[in-house]
């Protein structure tokens, strides 16, 4: 994003990059997206669906009901609950940001309001993470607008926030302020902590109180001495002292995010390196063919767009233009596959359904909403193929492992172990042209010959033989020629009883011949 450094203290801190070819970007032209209209229209179906102007508030979900599998916010989760409206807030600047519009420049003050209507104490919240959302969005809505109440309001959470920071494993604060200092029943993570660099660092640019400045350098310290492994970030630790690692896109955006509010507040290139390299990770590891994965529903649905925000601002304060393509794949892609009233879901590589007969979280949309504000306008409406490459680990595979402990694979990992009747993978495919593709399947099959039935869309599926390999940690090719349909398709890799294989398959990444 394109901040207004209001009363930023630093000299130089941004002014001279210290890196070649490193400093503050000219302001782009950078979030109509696809075309010139599709943002507009992703926001204007998003308030549509889920705004509810006399509460000042956004529905949870699409159908404006309370469903049980995320029955928590006000009204017994008719409204988002406390990060979720965070995450809508951001979305709303996000238009803001790129439009400069009335509508939504008002929408900033009637989210607030109305959140402050159902929370009017922030502190009956016992997760520190969904209190550092709001500072965030406080911090960031000050620096939009000037209005010195958004900056009280980040100041007064943040500090409630920051007294939760202690020594126990190392530094950091705690995830929820129950519970502080056991570890059986808390943690410390990049949720809380990321967010809290990142806020505090705002907040010093606004105030210049070095106070905000020391808390951000002593806690980013910790998490980069704890969390950073060459660019993957842990998630959490907790018990006496155990790590533990999920891979999420969340995680290495709040990481880069951070990273990058440290380099601009010291000038210092180690930060950016950090910020850039969490980002190449994620870009590497956490997409399928050059789309960012599709990490589930309820919270996980919002991940995705807390990641390209901070992209958004590697490009525009740091100049790192080299994921400009990034984001504008990812915005057409997301804003190709809305469902037929403009919502996007949780899959951006995949059609997201009528709303009418599958009610969408508004989390999810909000994400479409944030990345088709955040992508370069491009002009073009042809089909995103990205690279071909969908990394099985990646695409959805219920009641499939996942492995990473065999040498040899690509990407993160593998479907391992896989053998039960009816488990399949489904790999959402993109291709410009129908006809008929050559798909490669990467594969170890130590335990002997294995069969799956491979089908596109539903069609009469062809059993695909997979010769076995020596060891677990020899990977062999197998092609099939299928046919696609131009567009959106659906891969279907199963084990079915009527394929005529009972043997084990570890399936690394299938590519396609485009």
């Amino acid at each position: 994003m394109q901040h207004k450094l209001i009363g930023l203290v630093v000299a130089g801190a941004i002014a001279s990059a210290g890196l070649t070819g490193v400093g503050l970007a000219a302001t782009p032209d950078h979030a109509a997206a696809l075309t010139t209209t599709q943002a507009t229209d992703s926001y204007d179906a998003f308030v549509d669906t889920y705004w509810d102007p006399d509460a000042k508030y956004f529905f949870t979900y699409s159908d404006h009901q309370v469903h049980s599998e995320h029955a928590v916010g006000p009204q017994g989760g008719l409204y988002t609950d406390y990060w979720w409206e965070a995450q809508n807030w951001e979305a709303v600047m996000d238009r803001y940001e790129r439009s400069h519009d009335s509508a939504s420049r008002q929408m900033i003050d009637d989210v607030y309001d109305g959140w402050v209507a159902a929370y009017p104490d922030f502190r009956t919240n016992d997760w520190n993470d969904d209190m550092g959302w709001w500072a965030r969005g406080s911090i960031r809505a000050y620096e939009l607008t000037g209005e010195q109440r958004f900056l009280t309001e980040a100041e007064d959470i943040f500090g409630y926030i920051a007294q939760y920071e202690d020594t126990t494993y190392g530094g950091g604060i705690w995830w929820k302020n129950v519970d502080v200092g056991n570890g059986s029943a808390n943690e410390k993570n990049v949720a809380t902590n990321g967010t809290a660099v990142w806020t505090a660092l705002r907040l010093y640019a606004a105030t210049g109180d070095t106070t905000y400045r020391d808390t951000a350098e002593r806690i980013f310290s910790w998490l980069h001495s704890n969390f950073y492994n060459g660019g993957h970030i842990r998630d959490h630790v907790s018990g006496t002292g155990q790590f533990t690692d999920y891979d999420w896109t969340y995680n290495q955006g709040q990481y880069a995010g951070a990273a990058l509010q440290m380099y601009l507040a010291t000038n210092d290139a180690q930060y950016l390196t950090q910020a850039t390299t969490a980002t190449d990770w994620a870009v590497a590891n956490l997409t399928t063919a050059g789309t960012f994965l599709d990490e589930g529903t309820n919270d996980t649905e919002g991940f995705k767009a807390i990641l390209t925000r901070d992209i958004r601002a590697l490009i525009d304060d740091a100049g790192q233009t080299q994921y400009e393509q990034v984001l504008t794949a990812n915005a057409s892609q997301a804003a190709n596959h809305v469902s037929t009233e403009g919502i996007g879901g949780p899959d951006w590589n995949a059609p997201t359904p009528s709303i009418a007969s599958t009610p969408q979280q508004s989390l999810g949309a909000a994400a479409t909403v944030a990345i088709t504000q955040q992508g370069t306008p491009d002009g073009s409406t042809a089909v995103v193929q990205g690279d071909g490459v969908y990394q099985a680990e990646n695409v959805d595979h219920p009641n499939i492992g996942t492995e990473a402990s065999n040498a040899g694979y690509t990407g993160r990992g593998y479907l391992a172990g896989w053998n039960t009747d009816g488990a399949a993978a489904t790999f959402h495919v993109n291709v410009a042209s129908a006809g008929t593709h050559a798909v490669t399947f990467r594969y170890a099959a130590a335990a002997g010959t294995a069969v799956r039935a491979v089908s596109v869309n539903g069609s009469a599926p062809v059993n695909v033989t997979f010769p076995g390999t020596s060891s677990w940690s020899t990977w062999n090719t197998v092609t099939v020629d299928l046919p696609f349909s131009a567009g959106s398709d659906a891969l279907v890799v199963a084990d079915t009883a009527s394929s005529g294989s009972t043997n084990y398959l570890n399936l690394d990444a299938a590519t396609i011949g485009l």
